[in-house]
C-alpha cells in the first residue's frame, strides 16, 4: 500500500487538487511497472487513464512423448509443462480530478521503462492541467480533439465487448436491457453530457436529492392547466406544461428535493428533444448516451430514456453503454497507437480486473460502493487472432449464444449463482494439486478464492455488472481469476489421466461398434457421442466406469440418457435421415469434454463420417477451459489415434479429417467470436 497525503493546502479547502488517498497498486494501477505507453482523458469532474502494458503469465503446454523403442502401456499420452508468456493487456482507470496530483505522483514512482515519450490527451483538462502532467511525468503533452477520440473509443467498445449496449427500462423487473453486439455498428449518434450540463457545484447530490422528490410538486402539469388531459392535442394530463410552473404562482416554500428532482426533468428533457431532432434530421434511430451527466444513474437514464420516446414517438432508442466514461481515453490511446493499429487485433474484456458497471445508488452493495465512489477500472486483453462471426450464421445480428438468461431469471440466477459458491472448493484444491511443486500455490489459491467469491457477491447484487448474466460469463469470469492467479489449466493433469485411460479402450470400442449392423452402429454412435456429455466425469469415475464396462465405457452414461424418452424420437429422426440423404460434403464438429467424450464418443462418430465420404473439421477450443479439450491436446489424441486406426490415419494424411482451434477459451460456444478457420466453412 502507497500512501500519500495532501501537501500545503488548507483544510476543508474545496479547491485542492491533493486529498488524502490510499492506493494499492495491485489493485488499481495494476501492471504498472510494466506499462509501455499512455493517454488521459480529463473532463470537468473525471480524469480516466489508459495505458497498454505487457503481461507476463503462466501458460499450460502439452508435448507428446517420444515412444520409440518403449513399453507405452502404462505411460500417460503426454506431457505437461508450465510456461511464461507474455500477452498484451489496456487498462483503463477513472477516478475523480480531486486525486490528481496524488495520482500522477504515483505513476511516477511506479515507472520502470514506459517507450512513451509523448503523452494524448484529450477533454477540457488536457489544456487546464497540462502543465501539471509535464512536470509530473516529465512527458510532452499532445492534445486530441474530444469529440474524435469519443467516436474512435465508441467504435472500438461497440466492436469488442458483448453485451456492452443497455437499454433502461423503469419498469421492468431487470431495469438494465442489455443488447446483442450488432455486426454493423453503424449508423448512430452519441450524445455526450459532460458534468458542464451540471449547473450546480454538487451534483451528486443533486442526484441523491432527486431520487427522493416528486417533481409534480414544483412542475405545472397539463392537467393542473385543463383540468385533465388535453385531447384536441393528445397530452396527458400527467404531462409537464411548465418546469418550476408552480414555483411561480403559489406562495410557499418547495422541498430541496422536489425542486431537484424538477431541474433534472427539465435538463433531461430538453436533452432529448435535441438529441431527438439531430436523429431525425439524420434518419437514425440509435442514441448512444454518455458522460458524466450519465455514469449509470437511474434517474437521469429513467428521465432521458422517457424523453426519447416521447419526442421520437417510439420510434428512436435510447442506448447507454457500460464503459461509456472511457470513450475519450479508449479514443485517445487509440490516436497514439496507431503505429501498431490495435483495430487489427480482437479484445476481449478481462472480467477480473474490471469493475464492472456500478449503480451509483448508496443503498445497492454498499461494500462495492465504498471504493467504487472513487476509482473504477476497466481492462481489456488482446487475443491472439482476430475473431469473427463464424461464417455459417444465418443471422449474426440476431444470434444469441446462450439459452437462459440469468440477469432476468431471478430464481435461475439464485441456483446457478449458488452452485458455483458451492463448487469454489473443489476449483480452489483442483487448482493447487496442478501445480505440486509450487511453493505459493495455496496461496495464490486462496487469492483466487476470495476475488472470484466477491465477484459472486457483486453478481448477487447487481446481476447486471457485467452484461448479460449467463452461465457461459460466470465460466468466464472464473477462468479469469484463475488465469489472474497463475492457473492457466487447473484440470490439466484430469484430463491427461481421462485420456490416457481412454486411449487405451480405444480399439475395443471400435472393434464392439464394427461387429454391430449398420442401423444398429448409428444407434450406438448417436448414443455414444451424448452419452460423453451427460455429465462432467472426474478422473477417479473415468477409470471406474471404463474397468468395469471395458466393452464401451458408456454403460452408467447410456442409463443416464434412458431415463430420456424423448431422446428415442432424435435418434430415430437421425437415422431417417441418414437413409434417405446422400453423405455430407463436409461436416463441422465442435469438441468438448477430454477423455469419454473426444475419444469414445466424438472420435468413433467422425470416424463413422469419414468412412461415408463425408470430410470432417474438427474445431476444439484454443485456451484450456474446465476440463475441456484443447486443440493442442487434441493434435496427440488425434495422432495416438491414428497409430491405432488405419481410417482416421488416412484421413488426416488426405486431410479429409482437419483439426482447427476455434479461438475460445471458454467452456460454452460463442459463435460471434471464432477464427474464421478454413475456406470449407465459408
Amino acid at each position: 500500500m502507497a500512501e500519500r497525503g495532501g501537501r500545503g493546502t488548507s483544510s476543508g479547502s474545496d479547491s485542492s487538487l491533493d486529498k488524502s488517498i490510499t492506493l494499492p497498486p495491485d489493485e488499481i494501477f495494476r501492471n504498472l511497472e510494466n506499462a509501455k505507453c499512455f493517454a488521459i482523458d480529463i473532463g470537468g469532474s473525471l480524469t480516466k487513464l489508459a495505458y497498454y502494458s505487457t503481461v507476463q503469465h503462466k501458460v499450460a503446454r502439452v508435448r507428446s512423448f517420444d515412444h520409440s523403442g518403449k513399453d507405452i502401456e502404462h505411460e500417460s499420452p503426454y506431457e505437461i509443462t508450465v510456461q511464461e508468456e507474455i500477452t498484451a493487456r489496456l487498462h483503463f482507470i477513472k477516478f475523480e480530478n480531486t486525486y490528481i496530483e496524488t495520482c500522477l505522483d504515483f505513476i511516477k514512482d511506479h515507472l520502470v521503462n514506459t517507450e512513451t515519450k509523448v503523452l494524448k490527451a484529450t477533454g477540457g483538462g488536457a489544456y487546464k492541467f497540462k502543465d501539471l502532467i509535464e512536470k509530473k511525468l516529465g512527458l510532452k503533452v499532445d492534445k486530441e480533439d474530444v469529440m474524435t477520440c469519443l467516436i474512435k473509443g465508441c467504435n472500438f467498445v461497440l466492436k469488442n465487448i458483448p453485451h456492452e449496449v443497455f437499454a433502461y427500462q423503469k419498469d421492468s423487473d431487470t431495469e438494465f436491457r442489455f443488447q446483442t453486439n450488432h455486426p454493423n455498428i453503424f449508423p448512430y449518434l452519441l450524445v455526450n453530457i459532460g458534468s458542464g450540463v451540471s449547473i450546480v457545484k454538487k451534483f451528486d447530490e443533486l442526484l441523491q436529492l432527486a431520487s427522493k422528490g416528486q417533481h409534480t410538486n414544483v412542475d405545472m402539469l397539463v392537467k393542473d392547466v385543463y383540468g385533465g388531459a388535453y385531447q384536441t392535442l393528445g397530452l396527458s394530463g400527467n404531462l409537464i406544461a411548465s418546469s418550476f410552473g408552480k414555483s411561480a404562482t403559489a406562495d410557499k416554500e418547495f422541498s430541496k428535493d422536489d425542486m431537484a428532482k424538477s431541474l433534472l426533468h427539465m435538463i433531461s428533457n430538453d436533452i432529448g428533444q435535441l438529441a431527438c431532432l439531430y436523429a431525425k434530421l439524420h434518419n437514425l434511430h440509435k442514441i448512444y448516451f454518455g458522460g458524466f451527466f450519465i455514469r449509470g444513474h437511474p434517474v437521469t437514464m429513467r428521465t432521458i430514456t422517457y424523453s426519447i420516446n416521447f419526442f421520437s414517438k417510439g420510434e428512436v432508442q435510447a442506448l447507454f453503454l457500460r464503459h461509456e466514461g472511457y470513450l475519450g481515453a479508449i479514443g485517445a490511446f487509440l490516436k497514439g497507437a496507431e503505429q501498431d493499429n490495435p483495430n487489427q487485433y480482437s479484445w476481449g474484456e478481462n472480467y477480473a480486473g474490471s469493475s464492472g458497471l456500478m449503480s451509483t445508488s448508496p443503498d445497492l452493495c454498499p461494500m462495492q460502493r465504498a471504493r467504487s465512489g472513487t476509482f473504477d477500472m476497466f481492462e481489456m486483453d488482446r487475443l491472439e487472432r482476430p475473431l469473427v462471426n463464424l461464417p455459417l450464421l444465418k443471422d449474426p445480428s440476431t444470434y444469441i449464444p446462450d439459452t437462459v438468461d440469468l440477469t432476468d431469471d431471478a430464481m435461475a440466477r439464485k441456483y446457478w449463482l449458488t452452485c458455483f459458491e458451492e463448487a469454489l472448493d473443489g476449483v480452489v484444491n483442483r487448482a493447487m494439486v496442478s501445480q505440486p511443486d509450487s511453493m505459493d500455490a495455496a496461496e495464490r489459491a486462496e487469492k483466487f478464492r476470495q476475488k472470484y467469491w466477491n465477484k459472486l457477491q457483486t453478481l448477487r447484487q447487481q446481476p447486471f455488472a457485467y452484461g448479460t448474466l449467463t452461465v457461459r460469463s460466470l465460466l468466464d469470469t472464473r477462468e479469469h481469476c484463475l488465469n489472474e492467479f497463475n492457473f492457466p489449466d487447473p484440470y490439466s493433469k484430469v484430463k491427461q489421466k481421462e485420456n490416457g485411460i481412454a486411449l487405451k479402450c480405444f480399439p475395443s470400442v471400435i472393434e464392439s461398434l464394427d461387429s454391430l449392423g449398420w442401423e444398429e452402429r448409428q444407434f450406438a454412435l448417436v448414443k455414444g457421442l451424448l452419452a460423453g456429455n451427460v455429465f462432467d466425469w472426474g478422473a477417479k469415475a473415468v477409470s471406474d466406469v471404463l474397468e468395469s464396462e471395458p466393452q464401451f465405457g458408456f454403460e452408467e452414461a447410456k442409463e443416464k440418457l434412458q431415463e430420456r424418452p424423448w431422446l428415442e424420437d432424435s435418434y430415430s429422426e437421425w437415422i431417417q435421415r441418414l437413409k434417405e440423404g446422400p453423405p455430407h460434403k463436409c461436416a463441422l464438429i465442435f469438441a468438448d469434454n477430454s477423455g469419454i467424450d473426444i475419444i469414445l464418443g466424438v472420435f468413433p462418430f467422425v470416424r463413422e463420417l469419414l468412412s461415408r465420404g463425408t470430410e470432417v473439421i474438427l474445431a476444439c477450443n484454443s485456451g484450456p477451459a474446465l476440463n475441456d479439450v484443447t486443440y493442442s491436446e487434441s493434435l496427440i489424441v488425434a495422432e495416438r489415434i491414428a497409430a491405432m486406426d488405419p481410417i482416421i490415419q488416412s484421413a488426416l494424411t488426405e486431410e479429409r479429417l482437419l483439426l482447427v482451434q476455434t479461438g475460445s477459451s471458454s467452456p460454452c460456444l460463442d459463435l460471434s467470436k471464432h477464427i474464421y478457420f478454413h475456406p470449407q466453412v465459408d
